[in-house]
């Protein structure tokens, strides 16, 4: 099948297309389940769904899709086969056989999705003298350095802190929030340089790190609390300059790593002072500001790319909450993912990163219980590996859209469906679709003065290929 499409002296060739497809209520996973064929140009009617997609407006570079590979995975991971372990490898990095992840997060020491609260230090050691990483040489660096060599050699991974040592806090407890005591900025800059320079001497490169993971949350697990302003001085003051010092001034400094609902106002604050601005790669966020009404704030994304097009945008973490297994196959697991992701990307966000890459058959391991979904689930009792809707949503993207890729511009005209699109570094063109409602929805899209007529089932995501 060949199709010529040409619109102002512009001709893109389409030699071939694929329609890969996943619906939530079958089992129909990433299958392929058809083509494109473009005719003539038809103008949609206002009752009508259609996506329209240019080539030629091109805006932000992908980065990557991944996961975090918190303790919890690790864990979990080395309690399956060997048989199981290889599948899960091949199943999250292999480009062709899975789902080509590209991208991960670490931890610095424990969070949550531990099985214990632990530092790299002696408590008290303010020389940070102590310091050592034999705890994450047990299970975490080797099942990271299993995803790096499953990835094919390289995967960009960077680093977040939930608290710092309980000493070094005003509560005197790395739980239930607490600050950062003054007279601890430097040892805790120091702290980050240490844990990179330890990772990196283990085999496990660090592209970049956030300052705090979650500053304005009072949680029952690991948590340290930074205004806007104190998170600005002590990345100008401290961590910035510390890293310079250290010869990690290209790691990839990542501000706020929290909810779409600050994320504006904790941009302007640390981006418009200059000493502070010139550290920042980029602004991380979450998902979870939804727990007020609802309803997820994608447009505190697009004001940041608006304000601050010289910055990038980077989600760091999103799950799936309250884990029942119960709901384990509820489409809205993972059409949280889909909408987001497609909301995200054409914010301008650059990269994508799911939370724990794998937990165990109760959501966890959790220190206190905190348990969650992940695409995948392991079963440490029956040995048994459950990839969720959630894992495949996730696959119409990071399979598909390849670091490098440039977003280009796409729209939909109906509220029934969702879209985004990017352009390979091979030219290939790749739209992905969704949709949530109860009905199949027919759609029409264009591209450069073509059209064709296509399908997508009810609670199903979809991604187009044109090559």
């Amino acid at each position: 099948m060949q199709n010529t499409i040409s619109q102002n002296s512009n001709t893109t060739k389409i030699t071939k297309s694929k329609v890969y497809t996943t619906r939530a209520l079958d089992d129909t996973k990433l299958q392929l389940t058809g083509e494109v064929i473009f005719s003539d140009f038809k103008q949609p009617l206002e009752t009508e769904v259609s996506i329209l997609v240019s080539p030629s407006k091109q805006f932000q570079t992908f980065l990557g899709i991944g996961a975090a590979l918190t303790d919890a995975s690790a864990e979990t991971f080395y309690k399956l086969s060997k048989e199981n372990q290889d599948h899960f490898m091949e199943a999250y990095y292999s480009v062709d056989k899975g789902i080509g992840y590209t991208l991960a997060r670490t931890i610095i020491h424990s969070c949550d999705f531990s099985s214990e609260s632990y530092t790299y230090i002696e408590e008290g050691d303010k020389e940070l003298e102590t310091f050592n990483i034999s705890h994450d040489k047990q299970f975490r660096i080797p099942f990271t350095k299993k995803a790096i060599a499953a990835a094919g050699g390289e995967l960009t991974m960077y680093a977040s802190p939930w608290s710092p040592p309980a000493f070094m806090k005003t509560n005197n407890n790395m739980l239930q929030g607490g600050k950062l005591k003054p007279e601890f900025h430097q040892p805790w800059a120091n702290y980050y340089a240490k844990f990179i320079k330890a990772y990196e001497k283990e085999g496990v490169p660090i592209w970049g790190l956030t300052i705090q993971n979650e500053p304005m949350a009072v949680q029952r697990w690991e948590s340290c609390i930074y205004t806007a302003e104190e998170e600005r001085d002590f990345l100008k003051n401290y961590l910035g300059p510390t890293l310079e010092k250290e010869e990690l001034g290209d790691k990839k400094i990542i501000a706020w790593d929290h909810n779409r609902d600050l994320l504006f106002e904790r941009a302007q604050v640390i981006l418009s002072d200059p000493e502070a601005n010139k550290y920042v790669w980029g602004m991380g966020f979450h998902w979870y500001e939804d727990w007020k009404d609802g309803i997820p704030m994608y447009n505190n994304v697009a004001k940041v790319n608006e304000a601050f097009p010289d910055k990038n945008l980077i989600f760091t973490e999103g799950t799936n909450e309250s884990y029942s297994w119960e709901r384990i196959n509820d489409p809205k697991l993972a059409e949280r993912y889909g909408k987001a992701m497609i909301n995200d990307f054409n914010n301008g966000t650059v990269a994508w990163t799911d939370w724990n890459i794998l937990l165990d058959e109760t959501g966890g391991p959790n220190h206190v219980g905190n348990l969650c979904f992940a695409p995948v689930h392991g079963n440490t009792q029956t040995n048994e590996l459950t990839f969720t809707n959630s894992y495949y949503y996730i696959g119409h993207f990071s399979k598909f859209i390849r670091p490098g890729a440039k977003r280009i511009s796409s729209g939909t005209t109906s509220n029934k469906l969702i879209a985004t699109a990017f352009l390979n570094t091979d030219e290939s063109i790749v739209i992905v679709a969704l949709n949530e409602s109860n009905q199949p929805v027919n759609y029409m899209l264009t591209l450069e003065g073509k059209t064709s007529n296509l399908s997508i089932p009810a609670h199903a995501i979809q991604t187009i290929i044109l090559n």
